[in-house]
């Protein structure tokens, strides 16, 4: 078992349950996180940690551990007016906004209308279920 405070080095590809890839080490440096600090969605976490070095295996994270379902009172209406002018938005846009303490806040345009846009700041795989094959490389 691969306690908290532990650093692990992994190799991962996501998908959802459509077999759409949404994520992979493949190409890159494994992934390394601290046991324990959340740095990783709960899910990921306790699938990493009763695996030994060289393990491989494919874990099915449910919305709930992974970025949790979606919430209806993220997704709001602005007036157009309320956006920079040299903003144009499009379906699918990926914008900025400032939360409550003046931290970045990733957004998504979901709807465009005549004088309002609907945007989400759910997590993009908020809602999903989750699947990773791993590969844990290292444990220090």
């Amino acid at each position: 078992m691969i306690e908290n405070g532990q650093k692990v080095k992994i190799h991962y590809t996501g998908t959802l349950d459509d077999g759409t890839q949404f994520d992979s080490s493949a190409g890159r440096d494994p992934l390394e996180f601290e046991m324990g600090a959340g740095m990783v969605i709960p899910g990921f976490e306790s699938g990493v940690a009763d695996m030994a070095e060289g393990e491989k295996k494919t874990i099915h994270i449910p919305a709930a551990e992974a970025y949790g379902e979606v919430r209806e009172d993220l997704i709001m209406n602005f007036e157009k007016a309320q956006l920079p002018e040299d903003l144009k938005p499009e379906v699918g846009m990926m914008l900025q906004m400032q939360g409550p303490e003046g931290q970045p806040v990733p957004v998504t345009v979901k709807a465009i209308e005549e004088e309002h846009i609907t945007i989400d700041a759910n997590h993009q795989l908020a809602g999903q279920n989750l699947n990773f094959e791993l590969e844990l490389v290292s444990v220090g």
